[in-house]
């Protein structure tokens, strides 16, 4: 029992650490992403298959933008010139995405983020989820 106990103890603690981002790990943001799911505050789900149009993010020194770009079959990119710069900032153990265009200005928390997927909480705790995009490829 004496030898369990302190495995037991480590357990819990993992199982209990903070799942926040870290800041290592915010290079992960700069890519071509997909989203995948949505989730509303009343716990319904809009789940998405394939997406006419994906976000293009870029990211420096705690700056960047958040374009849209519609994939083309010749594995290019349409893309309009509207873009939707922000800024990152830790506040709380968190991360806050604060955007801002012409029209409006935003905040999301940067709730989950790795390699291959992240997700944002907006204002009204509405959740985005997002998958790293792979281009369709077409054999020749």
């Amino acid at each position: 029992m004496k030898r369990i106990l302190p495995f037991l103890l480590v357990l819990l603690f993992w199982s209990c650490s903070d799942s926040s981002v870290n800041e290592k790990d915010l290079h992960y943001l700069k890519g071509y992403w997909e989203i995948s799911e949505v989730k509303f505050p009343d716990g319904s789900i809009k789940e998405y298959g394939i997406n006419p149009s994906i976000d293009f993010i870029q990211l420096k020194e705690g700056k960047g933008y958040r374009k849209k770009m519609k994939p083309q079959f010749d594995g290019t990119y349409d893309t309009s010139k509207d873009v939707e710069n922000f800024e990152i900032s830790r506040t709380n153990e968190t991360y806050i995405l604060r955007y801002s265009t012409e029209m409006s200005e935003w905040e999301e928390k940067l709730v989950q983020l790795d390699s291959v997927s992240f997700s944002v909480t907006n204002q009204e705790g509405v959740t985005y989820k997002y998958k790293r995009f792979e281009p369709i490829k077409i054999p020749q």
